[in-house]
């Protein structure tokens, strides 16, 4: 038996009940993994109010997270007992161990611990697919990105600024601001005391920026869509305020013939092959201290509830990260 983090319908963080589950033996080409940090992530959120529905319920939540392996299944010759790994993108890792897919684990470089690993895989993988591949930021762009503060915007202006480029990022306060300059964010506007659009084309000579990430939705959707230049592309990512709401497209049209994505990671890390390809740029630059991780607050994994209500209450700063 393990203990897990498991709903038994969707509604609000109250749905989230710390109790035992049956963990089996690994089957083939799986391996046991004893979980050492979770990451949280706004998905997760999505995942427990029914916005994202789940397969089956009771399901456990989460997932990302870090740990040791300690069973091997049949036919798993690529890792070890005793490795650890991480895993970005694999439902149910709210929970004190589990078995998973040896395809979908990662092993972790001496360089990058466990907290680390569980607070940056998920995100920073889709800071990869974002920057690298869905809109790759070349040096001397100008971007926008929302919610500079949180654990992708962080990694984001990191990464955006090794690439060369100028970061304008919202946040919701002061003290977030300070906190996304110190990652890199060259403007940081805040969204509820400024007209980010009108701000957007102050700071870019009145063109607006070629690309907005958004992760926000359904607040913030028009206003990014209004600091796009021509052909800008809008690469609406989260709904952390909700999802966006139907719209004409001839919006689109009437704004500068705009491009719109709604990307997922799970579409970017489908192969094996590139799964390992993200990872390995990202691994790479943790390594080497391109990339940091801000790890805000930690919480026990039996108090996911509280975390819950935290993150969507948007009381915690940079990466989140539960403890077994």
């Amino acid at each position: 038996m393990s203990k897990a983090i498991r709903i038994h319908e969707t509604g609000g963080p109250e749905k989230l009940i710390w109790e035992d589950v049956k963990v089996g033996a690994p089957g083939p080409g799986e391996v046991l993994l004893r979980h050492t940090a979770i990451g949280l992530n706004f998905i997760d959120t999505y995942h427990r109010s029914g916005l994202y529905p789940l397969p089956e319920l009771p399901a456990v939540l989460g997932r990302e997270a870090a740990g040791v392996i300690e069973a091997l299944g049949e036919g798993v010759d690529t890792l070890a007992v005793g490795d650890r790994v991480a895993y970005p993108m694999n439902a149910g890792s709210y929970a004190e161990t589990r078995t998973i897919g040896a395809r979908d684990v990662l092993r972790l470089p001496e360089a990058v611990d466990d907290r680390t690993a569980a607070a940056v895989m998920l995100k920073g993988l889709t800071v990869e697919y974002l920057l690298r591949r869905t809109y790759p930021v070349a040096a001397g762009e100008t971007i926008l990105l929302h919610a500079a503060a949180g654990g992708v915007g962080l990694l984001a202006c990191r990464w955006a600024k090794h690439l060369g480029a100028t970061v304008i990022g919202t946040v919701g306060s002061a003290e977030k601001a300070e906190l996304a300059r110190a990652h890199g964010c060259d403007h940081t506007i805040l969204y509820r005391e400024e007209d980010v659009a009108e701000r957007v084309k102050e700071l870019t000579g009145g063109r607006g920026v070629p690309v907005v990430y958004d992760s926000v939705g359904r607040d913030t959707f028009e206003m990014s869509l209004n600091c796009l230049q021509p052909r800008g592309l809008m690469v609406s990512f989260g709904n952390a305020s909700g999802a966006v709401e139907p719209f004409g497209i001839g919006q689109l049209a009437a704004k500068g013939s705009l491009f719109l994505t709604r990307p997922s990671l799970v579409h970017y890390i489908a192969q094996r092959e590139e799964l390992e390809q993200a990872s390995s740029e990202l691994l790479r630059l943790l390594e080497t201290g391109v990339l940091t991780v801000e790890i805000g607050q930690t919480y026990a994994l039996c108090d996911a509830e509280q975390a819950h209500r935290d993150l969507e209450g948007r009381r915690t700063r940079g990466s989140t990260v539960l403890l077994p």
